[in-house]
């Protein structure tokens, strides 16, 4: 026969054993450690500085006027009839009056030597008797020294006709001589202006004839006057010059009255 029992006991499983966790109490004093470690760093390492009020700005404020005040007051009625600190004569009755020290320094005031009258002058009559001066005339005012006023006396009209260089031309000197003719005209020829065109070597290379300035001369100009004009002046010649020059040549004409003949030839 079998001995084995029917039902057999479970046999326990093989392995580590399962833990079940912290108790209640284990967790507890770790929760107490940490806060006890965090109240003492806060102070370890807290701040121990006393609280200071901010101060208040911009903060409206009530202040009561005073009698000092100009718009109160004007409402005083004896501010003009009684004296006041602020009217025209303060300035008088509020300040006192800066009053000097007498001086204990005493001195007698000075005591001045009298005046001899009979004394005024006498030295210096002794030194005029006792020195002699020569007599010298005081001529304060001579007689002005008159001169003859000598007026020179030109003619009225030139006796000759004349030639004269302007511009450029009139610090060059004009070599060849030139005997201006007197032109038969019977009234007044105005002025004939060439303008020339001279070289280094002194030569007129060329010479035009200016028109007038005005319509005075221009009625008065005559074509005997211009045509000598240009004549004359293509024949000057000046001194030699390091650059060409331009200038201009006046011609003023004296002029002779011109003799009219009849022609009685054809007559019957």
């Amino acid at each position: 026969m079998n001995n084995v029992p029917a039902n057999p006991p479970a046999l326990a499983p093989s392995g580590p054993k399962r833990s079940e966790g912290w108790s209640r109490r284990r967790w507890l004093a770790l929760i107490a450690l940490v806060f006890a470690a965090h109240i003492a760093f806060i102070f370890a390492l807290g701040g121990k500085k006393e609280i200071v009020p901010r101060a208040v700005t911009n903060v409206p404020t009530l202040k009561l006027a005073n009698d000092s005040d100009a718009l109160l007051a004007l409402d005083d009625p004896a501010l003009f009839a009684l004296p006041h600190e602020r009217d025209f004569a303060s300035a008088a009755w509020l300040k006192m009056p800066d009053v000097k020290q007498p001086s204990f320094r005493w001195t007698e005031p000075p005591q001045w030597l009298p005046l001899i009258a009979e004394n005024l002058g006498a030295t210096f009559q002794q030194f005029m008797q006792t020195n002699s001066f020569e007599n010298y005339p005081l001529d304060f005012k001579p007689p002005p020294k008159l001169s003859e006023l000598i007026l020179p006396v030109e003619p009225a009209f030139a006796q000759t006709s004349t030639l004269q260089s302007a511009g450029g031309l009139a610090q060059q000197r004009l070599l060849n001589e030139i005997n201006l003719p007197s032109l038969p005209y019977n009234d007044v020829i105005a002025p004939s202006v060439v303008q020339a065109l001279v070289d280094a070597s002194g030569n007129v290379v060329s010479a035009v004839l200016l028109p007038p300035e005005s319509s005075f001369e221009a009625a008065n100009r005559a074509d005997i006057g211009d045509t000598n004009a240009l004549q004359i002046a293509r024949a000057l010649r000046f001194a030699p010059a390091k650059n060409p020059t331009v200038g201009q040549i006046i011609f003023n004409w004296r002029t002779i009255p011109m003799t009219t003949t009849n022609d009685n030839s054809n007559a019957h």
